[in-house]
């Protein structure tokens, strides 16, 4: 039996998290970074590190942040690249939307048969992205660099092409669908807002469009 199926999925949960978080943070996560991602208290985040620092998961001291381990990891990206093989795989073959997958990939994800992953990925023609524009890790647990930076960090008269996003909630994709807003979309930043930092993009030389920071600051452009 693989030592891989004595994880929870909340153990994998929390590898996931970890990773993502140091990915933004550049450096260790702390605690409350993970009580608020998880919506749990942070006593109930510190037993869990424990839990994960005793299967050598990941680095773990009190009030010094966290960080994995090679193995927590590897493991991490294994999950990651299940997850973004299922959003594939329900967006192209199966026909949902990009705002509906996550929540289904979230449990397909735990779904541990290598084989079964491999098969997907073969089946799928071997992508390099998900419905969201995210890099799907190797098979030998190598995650690609995109290089993108967020439409917020550009300057007025940038023309760029949107080629991911940060956040998945479903309403926040829903709202980009509906602005037009979506992967390859190329557009010209025309302004920026010196008061709350708004955009007024073109679009594919067309339509003209506000963009909040909020917003901006979600989309990734190369």
């Amino acid at each position: 039996m693989s030592v891989e199926l004595m994880h929870s999925f909340t153990e994998e949960n929390y590898l996931k998290i970890i990773y993502a978080l140091a990915l933004r943070q550049q450096g260790e996560v702390t605690t409350n970074a993970l009580a608020e991602m998880t919506a749990t208290k942070a006593a109930s985040v510190t037993d869990m590190l424990r839990k994960l620092a005793d299967k050598q998961l990941i680095h773990y001291r009190k009030y010094q942040g966290v960080r994995l381990t090679e193995e927590g990891e590897r493991l991490a990206l294994k999950i990651i690249r299940r997850h973004r093989l299922w959003e594939v795989f329900l967006v192209e073959k199966l026909g949902f939307g990009w705002d509906e997958v996550h929540d289904m990939a979230e449990e397909l994800e735990h779904i541990r048969s290598d084989e079964l992953v491999e098969r997907l990925d073969q089946y799928l023609q071997h992508p390099q992205f998900d419905p969201h524009g995210d890099p799907i890790p190797t098979p030998t647990g190598t995650m690609p660099s995109t290089g993108y930076q967020k439409l917020s960090e550009m300057v007025a008269g940038a023309e760029v092409c949107i080629m991911g996003v940060l956040e998945h909630s479903p309403e926040f994709l829903q709202h980009l669908a509906r602005t037009g807003l979506t992967l390859g979309c190329c557009l010209v930043l025309k302004e920026i807002n010196g008061f709350d930092k708004s955009l007024l993009v073109q679009i594919q030389s067309e339509t003209a469009l506000f963009v909040s920071h909020d917003v901006a600051k979600n989309l990734l452009v190369s």
